[in-house]
């Protein structure tokens, strides 16, 4: 608009007009100094829209490629890594740069980083970019493709397009931590690792080593010693080929979330993570899964490869609306099972009133196996129930319900608290822990099991 204005300050005078007859065309010529900005400012529009055209087909040159890689199994209530490859080919000078812009399509169920990437391209130059995404539950995902935005070289034009990138997934339940416990539980069985392994305890003879200070004396080998002229200690190791059987409740109670996940989702990855740790100790395993019935049974067996089959059976399991039959269940596995196991349930115990029929499931376990109660607790409750009572800057009415949550959360503790009291008075273990921390406490407790030979 700035070409209308500069030449309406030119004088009407500058083009004789004189000689023209009057009448309309010489009323319309008076005004030739606005058209002439017109003119002008029509010009350069056609100049820069040729220039912006020429600079858009000039970014044509830039070639981008994309390439998603991820593990085909993503792994529930973990950060999992996603790692796009872009591959950038021009026939243009290596001191040539350009802007691009990048956004990924995330499934939309699916909690990640904003994957969103603004970088500076060279010409056959390589990038990868990486961000995590969180998986909040099980099942097939699929990614659509990219949006890409590639700066003109000039600057004058944005090329955009969307890149088909389709890449199915399958989220399973928590893979990256069995790895994880599977490179302790090696780490374990050799070196230093083994000797404190040993030193825990057992009752099945492992091997024989050299005597080292602390030592218990009566793991002296006289014999050997005499033998090979320098002190022996037995080494020990916990029996192998015992008998472990998980039970994991999947009724109303498993429905509920904790820290993103849903408590049967943690339930679920503990009891892999115990499977896992039994068979690699040398012990059968088995797994059963239950509501208002039994619903999933897996008899126990020993092998690493069993822990493939019991995935595949579980992996599509998911907690249902319903009261669990706690008694049905153990009457069934008692059905099914005369020898003595250890029998670890992973459920959740609200109080004593609440739980009676667990309780009185697990005080059938007692005479014939060892019971194990393990109950997933909820950090947000205790939380609240441990806050300061400290006057805030909110309103009375905010203040009163504030107080009143956390007498709810301190009287649901103290019942769970009651009721737990109750089951360790029938002889049965209990195990309280956070859900996102329960895979690790859960193995630590059943490696201290077997060192003590409470099996």
């Amino acid at each position: 608009m700035i070409w209308p204005v500069l030449t309406s300050f030119l004088p009407p005078e500058l083009l004789p007009l004189s000689s023209l007859p009057r009448g309309e065309l010489r009323q319309l010529l008076s005004y030739w100094p606005v058209g002439l900005g017109l003119v002008l400012m029509a010009l350069y529009d056609l100049l820069v829209g040729a220039l912006i055209l020429w600079d858009y087909y000039q970014s044509g040159q830039w070639q981008i490629t994309l390439q998603r890689q991820c593990d085909p199994r993503l792994s529930i209530g973990r950060q999992n890594p996603i790692h796009l490859i872009v591959q950038i080919g021009a026939s243009l000078p290596l001191t040539a740069t350009t802007r691009v812009e990048l956004y990924d399509h995330v499934p939309a169920e699916i909690q990640s980083e904003v994957p969103y990437f603004l970088f500076n391209a060279v010409p056959n130059g390589e990038l990868t970019l990486l961000y995590h995404v969180f998986p909040p539950r099980r099942g097939t995902f699929r990614w659509s493709g990219c949006d890409v935005r590639l700066r003109s070289p000039w600057g004058l034009a944005w090329r955009q397009w969307f890149a088909a990138l389709n890449t199915n997934v399958d989220v399973y339940p928590d893979l990256i931590g069995l790895r994880s416990l599977s490179i302790r539980l090696s780490l374990e069985s050799s070196g230093s690792l083994r000797r404190r392994r040993h030193a825990l305890g057992g009752t099945e003879f492992a091997e024989l080593r050299d005597y080292h200070l602390g030592d218990d004396l009566r793991m002296i080998d006289w014999k050997a010693t005499a033998r090979r002229g320098r002190p022996l200690v037995r080494a020990m190791e916990p029996e192998r080929d015992q008998p472990l059987i998980i039970l994991l409740d999947r009724g109303r109670l498993m429905t509920a979330t904790v820290a993103g996940l849903k408590r049967f989702d943690w339930g679920l990855n503990a009891a892999l993570a115990l499977a896992l740790t039994g068979l690699r100790r040398g012990d059968k395993v088995g797994l059963g899964i239950f509501d208002k019935q039994l619903h999933t049974w897996i008899a126990p067996q020993s092998g690493d490869s069993h822990l493939g089959h019991i995935l595949s059976h579980v992996y599509q399991c998911e907690p249902v609306f319903e009261e669990s039959d706690y008694i049905g269940t153990v009457s069934a596995i008692l059905g099914h099972y005369t020898r003595r196991a250890l029998v670890v349930v992973l459920t959740e115990i609200i109080d004593e009133v609440a739980s009676q029929e667990l309780l009185g499931a697990m005080a059938r376990l007692t005479p014939r196996f060892l019971p194990f109660c393990v109950a997933l607790r909820d950090r947000h409750i205790e939380s609240i129930a441990h806050q300061p009572l400290t006057p805030q800057a909110i309103d009375v009415p905010d203040q009163v319900t504030a107080l009143y949550e956390q007498a709810v959360a301190l009287d649901l503790l103290h019942q769970r608290q009651r009721a737990f009291a109750r089951l360790e008075q029938q002889g049965v273990l209990v195990l309280d822990a956070p859900a996102d921390q329960i895979s690790t406490l859960l193995v630590d407790r059943y490696l201290l099991l077997k060192a003590r030979g409470r099996l």
